[in-house]
């Protein structure tokens, strides 16, 4: 096969594949592109009711807190709290899905007397982008076909950035003609230009978005970035057996989420900013609980313990700072896929990479179909088509 045929074998998968999920590509980019800063847009929103003023008397423990905010609102089971070392931070509690599939929105409320400070605001405007993102808004979310659809879309990409830049490849390279598109052209010469000069811009943090994305979409991937980054020792863990369902309230083992804080302030004592402590969704007694320091560069720098909250015993516990490198990566999966490890710079490039997706969409279309004319035609003049199609 001449390397005149190999090329226009290339373009026609590129094309195909690009048309096929150009639409949900562009859904997924301008999605994940709104949610870039949605910590920082809920804190603006909602500073209000995150901040109370810091008193003298001792803050309520989380069997305390929960237990005032029940006795006066019914907003069913609680799932986790995120409480802080701040003396003015309000605590934020989410509650558990209901029988019939809905959650509540969570609520922050005052560590002193459990006072309900409010819902913050945005909060199921984001749930709901994230679930457009994630799952494709198809019926049974995670467990549904829209993960698998994503996985999909993310392979899609993977296979347009190595065509694309196959195709780019010049027998001169220059960096002014990589890197600046060419505004003296017209038409498709100029819509080419902007396509494969916009591509090199993005094709790394691309790249970067579709591998790390392929970690929630499919098992074997994730399990088989684990075996590749971890060490033997964690790959030969065995992994921990989901909790059975709750059947009713009389079914579980009540928790003593006090022991298991104690447990944990014994372990970190004040090094920590914050802790999220997430309750056993079955019948389980081990509660997990997440630790950022102060000096936390991004999400996935996180301590993790699970406490038993029944006997107050450690079962487990991951520090962050003694894991290598991979494990370091591999809890930091989110923050590498939305570019937040770098800090807000990085979210800040990830976001506008993003939003440029339809900018793909729009000139790869026009030029699909302007080959699509120009091979109609019977004899096409030899400056008809733009050089490398």
């Amino acid at each position: 096969m001449s390397k005149h045929s190999i090329r226009a074998t290339l373009l026609h998968v590129h094309s195909i594949v690009g048309l096929a999920i150009s639409l949900v590509l562009t859904l997924i980019a301008m999605t994940g592109a709104t949610m870039s800063f949605e910590d920082e847009i809920g804190a603006s929103l909602n500073a209000g009711m995150m901040r109370v003023e810091a008193r003298s008397a001792p803050m309520l423990t989380p069997d305390g807190l929960i237990a005032r905010l029940q006795a006066v609102h019914d907003f069913g089971k609680v799932s986790a709290l995120t409480m802080s070392s701040d003396s003015s931070a309000a605590v934020r509690i989410r509650f558990a899905r209901s029988e019939g599939g809905s959650r509540p929105s969570s609520v922050y409320v005052d560590p002193y007397d459990g006072h309900l400070l409010g819902a913050p605001r945005g909060e199921d405007f984001f749930a709901t982008v994230r679930k457009l993102h994630r799952w494709l808004l198809l019926p049974g979310d995670a467990n549904g076909y829209g993960r698998q659809i994503t996985g999909v879309v993310a392979i899609g990409l993977i296979v347009l950035l190595i065509s694309g830049i196959v195709l780019r490849w010049p027998r001169r390279a220059s960096m002014k003609m990589w890197l600046k598109p060419n505004l003296a052209l017209r038409g498709r010469g100029f819509q080419r230009s902007l396509h494969s000069v916009a591509g090199t811009w993005v094709l790394v943090i691309y790249l970067v978005m579709a591998l790390t994305g392929l970690w929630y979409s499919f098992d074997w991937y994730k399990n088989g970035a684990v075996w590749l980054l971890s060490r033997a020792s964690v790959v030969a863990a065995p992994m921990q057996p989901k909790s059975p369902r709750r059947t009713g309230a009389t079914d579980a083992t009540p928790l003593a989420l006090d022991r298991a804080w104690s447990a944990f302030l014994h372990e970190q004592g004040s090094r920590f900013a914050t802790a999220q402590l997430t309750l056993p969704a079955g019948a389980g007694t081990v509660v997990r609980i997440r630790s950022w320091a102060r000096d936390a560069s991004h999400d996935g720098a996180r301590d993790e313990f699970r406490i038993d909250a029944v006997t107050g015993q450690l079962t487990s516990s991951e520090i962050y700072a003694d894991k290598p490198i991979g494990e370091r990566m591999l809890s930091s999966v989110l923050d590498i896929h939305r570019g937040s490890i770098f800090g807000w710079p990085g979210k800040l490039l990830f976001m506008l990479a993003a939003a440029l997706m339809p900018l793909f969409v729009v000139t790869g279309f026009m030029l699909y179909l302007s080959r699509r004319r120009h091979r109609q035609m019977s004899r096409p003049t030899l400056g008809s088509l733009v050089p490398g199609e």
